[in-house]
């Protein structure tokens, strides 16, 4: 069957993707792309057949899988923060005030969360990556047991808008934003990208995988949906 104008639905679905499909004259190839609003969108060259089409969205999977984890994360639209004693910024789910001191590192005390006079974003983007990396590896631990992977090491690092990554050779990353959220919410970060080393795509394994470790998943991943519009994320920690 050829792609055409007239006689294709305009809709592809290939599992559980659907693809907006649109004809143009001027295409010599297929360009396929994750929208901002995470749909996804194919323009193709007249004559090609849908069996191709979906052939190369098939081959593509792991990269659109990527894109969408990327757009449906972090939000893209973040609060700003000022970096005056007051302000809130959040800890593993709780908001800790900020209090500006003379001097010194970026440090919990008392309750209060203690910028250096002339600190900013880059202090405390620091300190958020200072105390995640001890801790989430402590955490990260048990999951590693429990689901009888192979992690080969974790970083906490700036993702742009994507919670974790991770890499054949066993690599975790995180991004260090999540320390923001509330320790339950990372546990569901961490199995995720645990379970991306047994599988790289987003098919139904790889959601049996989370769903044997993590009963009941659904509502963390909802959760987290919500929780990423309302993390700080400053343009030099991303």
């Amino acid at each position: 069957m050829l792609v055409t104008v007239s006689d294709f639905p305009g809709v592809l679905h290939v599992g559980e993707l659907r693809i907006a499909v649109s004809v143009s004259d001027r295409r010599k190839s297929v360009r396929l792309t994750v929208e901002r609003d995470a749909s996804v969108t194919a323009v193709v060259p007249p004559g090609i057949s849908k069996n191709e089409l979906t052939r190369m969205v098939e081959a593509k999977r792991p990269w659109l899988y990527g894109k969408l984890a990327e757009k449906r994360d972090l939000g893209e639209n973040p609060p700003e923060k000022e970096y005056v004693s007051g302000e809130g910024f959040l800890y593993l789910g709780r908001s800790y005030r900020l209090r500006i001191v003379d001097s010194g590192d970026v440090r919990l005390s008392r309750g209060r969360l203690e910028l250096a006079e002339g600190g900013g974003a880059r202090d405390l983007v620091r300190w958020y990556r200072r105390v995640g990396d001890p801790w989430l590896r402590r955490r990260v631990q048990p999951w590693v047991s429990r689901m009888g992977t192979e992690m080969t090491g974790l970083r906490v690092r700036p993702l742009g808008y994507r919670w974790g990554s991770c890499s054949q050779d066993g690599q975790v990353n995180i991004h260090w934003a999540t320390m923001q959220l509330s320790p339950t919410l990372i546990d569901y970060v961490l199995v995720h990208e645990l379970a991306h080393l047994r599988r790289p795509d987003h098919g139904p394994e790889f959601w049996r995988i989370v769903e044997r470790t993590m009963p009941g998943y659904e509502d963390c991943r909802e959760r987290l949906r919500r929780a990423g519009n309302d993390l700080w994320l400053p343009e030099g920690g991303r």
